[in-house]
């Protein structure tokens, strides 16, 4: 376990003011609606903090509902080459991503927040689908760990305890790009973070037991290089228009189902 966080030794890595939204800025938390905590643990800080500065996730923070803590691994490993990976036991191509280093910065992590719900990107893990989103609504502290070369050490998940999760049977070079996606899908879930509510209510995937896909959108002009808005969206009849959406958004689901291997 590392030092308390007021006597940190240098070697650890305290949060670097740039992950963090600017003191001042956005609104105060609810007091009645913790703010959603998203740790990553990741060898590139700096790329994962320049997107979530921007967009949705820009919003949600600015706003005070969601924070996000990107943290450099490599700054606990204890040898002077801050060394995160080694060759793997038994052989074979590429290299392991050690558990020392990964493990001191999950213990000062939850050391400085409390306990984390803690999720290892990885191609072996349960697919992220809109039920897992939903389902990290839940806890207040997530930390995602992001995976790079050959993969982790094993007992990351028998000692750690790290859940193993996975966007689909790809592979990437490493694990930030998946937790960017589910952090998203997860923060624009959080109440007061969207504009309209309806918006992730009526989502593709929202319902899981219709399995159903959002139906097509048109917008001005009403005509564009020959083509037209479909008129019942301009009849005023709102409730031919739900029919007319609700058997598009089928349409589609089933012409999704089709071209699934």
């Amino acid at each position: 376990m590392l030092a308390p966080l007021d006597r940190c030794p240098p070697i650890a890595y305290c949060v670097s003011p740039k992950s963090l939204p600017p003191a001042g800025t956005g609104t105060a938390p609810s007091t009645t609606s913790p703010v959603k905590l998203f740790v990553v643990l990741t060898l590139f800080p700096e790329a994962m903090e320049a997107y979530a500065s921007t967009s949705i996730l820009g919003v949600a923070r600015a706003k005070g509902l969601v924070r996000t803590e990107f943290i450099d691994f490599r700054d606990f490993a204890r040898d002077r080459h801050r060394t995160v990976d080694d060759r793997p036991f038994g052989g074979g191509p590429g290299m392991v991503l050690k558990p020392e280093p990964i493990a001191e910065a999950v213990e000062w992590v939850e050391a400085r927040h409390g306990a984390c719900r803690k999720i290892a990107l990885c191609p072996s893990g349960r697919t992220f689908r809109q039920t897992v989103a939903e389902e990290f609504l839940g806890p207040e502290r997530i930390l995602f760990l992001c995976g790079r070369y050959e993969g982790f050490d094993e007992r990351i998940f028998s000692v750690l305890g790290f859940e193993k999760l996975s966007l689909g049977e790809f592979v990437l070079a490493g694990g930030e790009l998946p937790a960017l996606c589910a952090i998203e899908a997860v923060a624009r879930l959080v109440p007061g973070v969207l504009g309209d509510e309806r918006s992730a209510i009526e989502d593709s995937f929202a319902d899981p037991s219709a399995r159903g896909l959002d139906h097509p959108h048109w917008t001005r002009p009403r005509v564009w290089r020959g083509a037209e808005v479909p008129e019942v969206l301009m009849s005023g009849d709102h409730a031919a228009i739900a029919r007319w959406r609700a058997r598009q958004a089928d349409q589609a689901l089933q012409a999704r189902l089709k071209s699934m291997p």
